[in-house]
């Protein structure tokens, strides 16, 4: 498998890092974790900006290569993440791009695209989380429209969204892959209630969100009706594939910054955190050259493959370590939550959790690539 990068690629990338030079010194300060209306209008006008200046569409208009350059260029650049648009950019747009209507696309695209629209996942449930296919919340028809009731919990960025993708029961009385469908919901819809939820690191990323009877349209079905878990299939491989490229790139920054903090305050010294960060250099190169190969591979199909669940289950465990290798250079500073790479410690428990736990993405990978047989 060739993982070099063609003259068309390269130069795509030469282009970018210019025009990340010229523009990222101009940006405003970012706001605090906690200002979520200021945060999310300085990540859609980071959006918008890359909407006038032709980079929006790399996340589903270009090829898996040209996207992982996208993210690996920004990232070392420093550049704003997608943040509170991160739903819609990397795991609903590409969906409906993929499974949607041309009346959808054109409806909800352009807008995610210009940074004009935000979304939320609504999959989880407070006792489906990760058996997600046991969801409860139910929607049944009425006319032209669904008429939806139950809950959704770590709804991400529910507070500030203008749409949900949002996982129903369709037909209670099939078997429970069968019956489910994916919804657009409009989050000003009546009936919706949204109660933030507050983090260890005290912001509020997500939240438990209510459904009173909200009347959804038929139209805003993505996929055939109770086809939904298939599409969720494609939801969560764009979600397991590229979208945690850019923390890649990220976490191999903070390994170089740790080495050369644990020289700076003597803990260099000690052959086992030398040892630690010297396999952790590697686990992240090993997980670079992963994500490469399974961008090869969504070269070929479209969307990622299941290899994506491979890279989510490293990935996850990695960046928990890194992040205690953080703390054992840091001390009794490890503590004080205003000091570097602390809150991201914190944040690191989550991702074995987060898009699937890793529970779940070992048997994805003992029955989809090693071919072993289902559990009972």
């Amino acid at each position: 498998m060739d993982l070099s990068y063609t003259p068309e690629e390269e130069d795509f990338r030469a282009r970018l890092r210019e025009w990340l030079a010229k523009v990222l010194p101009g940006l405003p300060p970012k706001p605090r974790p906690e200002d979520w209306p200021g945060r999310r209008a300085y990540d859609l006008g980071w959006q918008r900006t890359l909407y006038d200046a032709g980079y929006a569409d790399v996340h589903w208009d270009a090829s898996p290569t040209m996207r992982l350059i996208f993210l690996e260029e920004t990232e070392r650049a420093g550049a704003p993440y997608v943040g509170a648009n991160f739903v819609g950019l990397l795991h609903a747009g590409p969906t409906i791009a993929a499974e949607g209507t041309e009346e959808q696309r054109a409806r909800w695209l352009a807008p995610i695209l210009r940074g004009d629209e935000v979304w939320c996942q609504g999959f989880s449930e407070p006792g489906a989380g990760s058996d997600l296919a046991a969801l409860r919340t139910r929607a049944w028809r009425d006319g032209d429209d669904y008429v939806v009731s139950g809950s959704k919990i770590w709804t991400s960025h529910a507070e500030v969204a203008d749409w949900c993708e949002l996982l129903v029961r369709t037909d209670p009385e099939a078997p429970r892959h069968r019956g489910i469908s994916w919804l657009a919901m409009p989050m000003a819809a009546p009936g919706i209630t949204v109660r933030p939820l507050r983090t260890l690191a005290g912001s509020a990323e997500f939240a438990e969100v209510f459904l009173d009877e909200v009347r959804v349209p038929v139209a805003n079905r993505v996929g055939a009706e109770n086809d939904g878990w298939r599409v969720t299939m494609v939801t969560l491989s764009f979600e397991r594939g590229t979208a945690f490229v850019g923390e890649v790139v990220a976490c191999r920054r903070v390994l170089g910054d740790l080495a050369r903090v644990a020289h700076a305050n003597g803990t260099w010294d000690d052959p086992v955190l030398r040892r630690r960060l010297g396999r952790l250099n590697a686990e992240f190169r090993a997980l670079w050259r992963l994500t490469q190969w399974n961008v090869s591979e969504a070269e070929g199909r479209g969307v990622p493959g299941v290899g994506g669940s491979v890279f989510k289950l490293r990935y996850s465990h990695a960046r928990q370590e890194l992040y205690d290798a953080a703390a054992a250079v840091l001390g009794p500073d490890a503590l004080d939550l205003d000091r570097p790479w602390v809150l991201d410690r914190l944040s690191s428990l989550s991702y074995t959790i987060a898009a699937g736990t890793s529970q779940i993405q070992r048997n994805i990978v003992a029955e989809r690539i090693l071919g072993l047989p289902k559990g009972r």
